[in-house]
């Protein structure tokens, strides 16, 4: 019942998001970025003011606005030997589609153009924020890699330290343990390759009134949380990639991947959509999968203009999943060997600000997450840049944007030391 109350006041709340604030066009990107992104924002906000008529509630369907295309110059087409390919299947599958670069390295502007106007209906504040952390810690602030390191001039090297991880680079900055269907990177030594038993335990989970939906999809992740402390000693639970990246895993399975209709507005998520999107053919028992193969299944329509999934949506979210478990607001992970999960102590390292009670109030839990990611910053960057100004004045624009639309108390600092007795939080590889 928690659940289900809450993802209704998060569908009634996320409706009122719909013009796109001015400050998302304040981030530090080029003039040519900021014109592109304005005109994909004046499109979609000229569309949603006819997109329905009905209660906030009842997204509505348009066939002919929905309609993601999968012929012509969208028509699937697998990766080539070159081709970079990494743990995000729906990037994966916007690739093999062309809405993003064949070779799987796009400029922020690529990024929030397919994310957002083209292929999921992502909110314009969560694709600019995505994408511009992307291009700051895995790429070179203008391009970055859905997948590895990328090869040599694909991307420019002026100030970088050396060539940029991408995303499967990402361990505890993009990516994060507890994956749906990839592994945790110090158990399987990598974090990109689909663990056929997760999927499997994901399909015969029981389905819920939208098939696989966050009633399916969230207690899936209490087990997947579980089976992290159960079988990787160096399980971390991140402020940034625990609290706000493991959980948009999860819900953006359902909320992109679903496939919206006159009689699932909100969409319906079935068996053959999931396999489609995660690159898995055969049926339980005798599951295959084809890396890098994700595909866009035909006649699939993507989410209601103007129901775009924005930053204030994706925080009820969080906090439902977490009124319903609590232990993934837990910040710690275990201490070097399986089943010693310790939960870190919140107010020493924020100065008192939070504590684990008061971070499943309101936006704490978001707010909490972005500022950990705002206050690391300049230590994770000095490894990346020969001078972090760039990048960080690139970053806290994208974040002023975000905090924009939250209601955060103010945290002066925080205090990293308290989680030296964690292994698994430090870097990526």
């Amino acid at each position: 019942m928690k659940s289900s109350f809450s993802l209704a006041a998060l569908a009634f709340s996320a409706t009122k998001v719909v013009a796109f604030p001015s400050s998302m066009f304040h981030v530090d990107i080029s003039e040519e970025e900021k014109r592109s992104i304005a005109g994909i924002a004046a499109t979609i906000e000229a569309g949603a003011k006819n997109k329905r008529a009905g209660t906030p509630l009842a997204p509505g369907f348009s066939a002919s606005q929905q309609y993601v295309s999968t012929t012509g110059e969208y028509a699937f087409v697998a990766p080539g030997p070159t081709d970079l390919r990494g743990p995000c299947p729906g990037l994966n599958a916007m690739a093999n589609h062309g809405y993003i670069p064949h070779n799987g390295v796009a400029t922020i502007t690529q990024f929030i153009q397919g994310t957002y106007d083209v292929v999921f209906g992502m909110g314009l504040d969560l694709a600019t924020f995505l994408a511009v952390y992307g291009a700051v810690f895995d790429g070179d602030l203008t391009s970055w890699s859905i997948g590895g390191p990328p090869p040599a001039g694909l991307l420019s090297s002026i100030g970088l330290l050396g060539t940029p991880q991408g995303i499967s680079g990402s361990h505890n900055k993009y990516e994060s343990d507890v994956s749906p269907t990839r592994p945790d990177l110090y158990e399987y030594g990598n974090d990109y390759k689909v663990i056929l038993s997760q999927f499997e335990q994901l399909y015969s989970s029981p389905l819920g009134p939208n098939g696989y939906d966050l009633t399916t999809l969230t207690p899936f992740r209490a087990s997947r949380f579980q089976q992290s402390i159960d079988n990787n000693p160096h399980f971390f639970n991140g402020p940034f990639s625990g609290v706000a990246v493991q959980p948009a895993a999860y819900t953006f399975i359902y909320r992109f991947m679903s496939n919206k209709s006159a009689e699932y507005p909100e969409g319906y998520l079935d068996g053959d959509v999931l396999k489609s999107f995660f690159s898995i053919t055969g049926e339980p028992g005798n599951f295959t999968w084809t890396e890098g193969n994700e595909r866009i299944p035909d006649n699939w329509y993507k989410r209601a203009i103007g129901d775009e999934y924005t930053i204030p949506y994706f925080n009820v979210d969080l906090l439902a999943a977490a009124l319903e478990y609590p232990q993934f607001l837990d910040v710690g992970g275990n201490t070097g060997t399986v089943n010693t999960f310790t939960g870190v102590d919140l107010q020493n390292v924020t100065g008192g600000v939070y504590d684990l009670s008061t971070l499943a109030q309101g936006d704490n839990a978001l707010c909490f997450a972005y500022q950990f990611a705002q206050q690391a910053a300049p230590d994770i960057l000095k490894g990346l840049f020969s001078s972090i100004t760039p990048p960080l004045s690139k970053l806290n624009s994208a974040l002023a944007s975000v905090f924009s639309e939250l209601s955060c108390p103010q945290l002066e600092a925080i205090d990293t030391a308290q989680f030296a007795n964690y292994p698994g939080s430090t870097g990526s590889y």
